[in-house]
């Protein structure tokens, strides 16, 4: 198999519209991480994406017949985008199914680009049956964003590019989401340079190779965060999962690294500020990925001196995500440590707080009273000795006396705690949770409605972030607790929307319960 992949990559015809992307130097991070980086920049593909690679080398080689038909798909993001350039290059009939919710500015992207966009449904999987089915009914060809050998090879024409513009290449990394871009990648590699080694970068809330990799079976997610949109999926592509396991042509193992490199949203956020310092470019969380999986991995396995190609695969970012991801690339790179301490409610409590701090930089204070003795503080200081000095930190504050939490990795905390600190309700049976809400308009009053009249909602805390989902933190308070206290549960697993428990969070017990 691995040899036919790698015939069809140099066979694919995908340059009669992509372009070839420039590997620029990234001497910025290259210093910093003591490695030689370089972007492989898909970014500035026609349609901002490698996308437009699989979809136009799978369109273009349909029997003519087929193309006069036309070609249908169902996607919100960058495939949407690749498959209407290529039915307008082509001069061919383009429909793309988009679910109901998806953003203005997406359908509009894609009608620019010739596409005919279908609205039908309020989430991607009843869209893009609704797109199989009429690619049925109707005769047309549906076109699968990564599950298909065409569309693979494709995306594997980066590979071919990148061998010929770096000879010394020593590491690839990839974002992973269907399995399209790494499996055509590693596939080339894994044939022509055995020796290069390409490593895998899922983002943790929507790891599904990996989990594969470890049931040695495809599994699927039971829930898929949706901050990294271009990777958000729950199961990999059964054609991509089975290419990534063959072994290279040296046998030396599989053309995949097994160890798969997962990252979280601050890593992902420090890693697109990343790129802007170096070129002055915004990607997406799914384009910075490969960056922040090249720094943890160098981190993780004391690497120095390598040369290391991070594919950034798109720039397709909602300008109204940029707030969100401003706030936490300090977090993310280790730039500021957040904690929750008490403090005697006394004259010259907090000079005498800050005095314990030696003279570093706080770049939050949020001082509430809890009672007559003793008051809840929630401060933010800046750092730069990264984890090491947060660690610092918090063993000096101990060796006061004083009571401390660290926060910097509860994403309770960072996303809600911060912003609602103000006082405590006193509720002993108020129980709290994070629920996902779908980015929608009614999605509110659809929780509101469904919850109904026995539950009292004590606390609610949402701010969009630009992204499919709100995440939303809500305390509620049954008043058939004592009758029936699985009632709460049963009504949200009713509702629908993805929810967890976290009464017993650090954060809500110091500062609002």
């Amino acid at each position: 198999m691995l040899s036919r992949v790698v015939r069809q990559i140099l066979q694919a015809t995908v340059y009669d519209v992509a372009i070839e992307t420039p590997l620029e130097a990234a001497p910025r991070i290259s210093q910093k991480l003591n490695n030689t980086i370089r972007f492989k920049r898909e970014d500035l593909q026609p349609v901002f994406s490698f996308k437009l690679r699989g979809a136009y080398n799978r369109i273009s080689q349909l029997p003519k017949d087929q193309l006069e038909r036309g070609v249908i798909c169902a996607s919100a993001g960058n495939h949407a985008q690749g498959v209407a350039l290529s039915g307008q290059r082509l001069g061919i009939p383009a429909i793309i199914v988009m679910p109901s919710t998806t953003p203005d500015i997406k359908v509009q992207a894609v009608k620019r680009l010739g596409g005919q966009v279908v609205l039908h449904g309020d989430s991607f999987d009843i869209a893009n049956k609704y797109a199989q089915q009429r690619a049925e009914v109707e005769g047309l060809v549906f076109i699968p964003p990564y599950d298909d050998e065409l569309v693979i090879a494709g995306q594997g024409t980066i590979a071919n590019e990148i061998l010929r513009q770096w000879r010394d290449v020593e590491y690839v990394f990839v974002a992973v989401g269907g399995g399209g871009l790494i499996s055509g990648v590693a596939a080339y590699l894994g044939e022509v340079a055995p020796h290069v080694k390409v490593i895998g970068v899922e983002y943790e809330e929507s790891a599904c190779l990996k989990a594969a990799l470890e049931a040695n079976e495809r599994v699927i997610l039971p829930h898929v965060g949706l901050f990294a949109d271009g990777t958000a999926v729950a199961q990999i592509g059964a054609l991509p999962f089975d290419i990534i396991r063959l072994r290279k042509s040296d046998n030396s193992g599989p053309i995949v690294d097994p160890v798969i490199v997962t990252v979280n949203t601050d890593e992902i956020c420090a890693a697109i500020k990343d790129t802007f310092d170096e070129n002055r470019s915004i990607v997406e969380p799914s384009g910075a990925m490969a960056l922040a999986g090249i720094k943890k991995y160098i981190h993780e396995h004391k690497i120095s001196n390598k040369n290391m190609v991070s594919i950034v695969c798109g720039a397709n970012m909602n300008f109204d995500r940029l707030r969100y991801i401003a706030e936490r690339t300090e977090l993310g790179e280790q730039r500021e440590a957040i904690y929750a301490v008490t403090l005697s409610e006394e004259k010259g409590a907090f000079l005498g707080f800050c005095r314990a701090l030696q003279g570093r930089n706080i770049t939050e204070f949020n001082y509430r009273a809890n009672n007559t003795e003793e008051a809840q503080v929630f401060v933010g200081i800046s750092l730069k000795g990264g984890d090491a000095e947060r660690h610092e930190i918090l063993e000096q504050l101990k060796q006061q006396d004083y009571i401390v939490d660290d926060l910097s990795d509860d994403e309770v905390a960072k996303l809600h705690i911060r912003y609602l600190i103000g006082g405590h309700a006193n509720l002993d049976d108020e129980r709290l949770f994070r629920v996902e809400f779908p980015e929608r308009p009614g999605a509110l009053l659809t929780f509101l409605t469904r919850l109904g009249p026995t539950h009292n909602i004590t606390l609610f805390h949402y701010r969009n972030h630009g992204a499919a989902e709100g995440r939303v933190l809500v305390g509620l308070q049954a008043t058939d607790a004592k009758q029936n206290p699985d009632g709460l549960i049963e009504t949200l697993e009713q509702i629908n929307y993805p929810y967890a428990e976290i009464t017993d969070n650090v954060g809500y017990k110091r500062f609002l319960k």
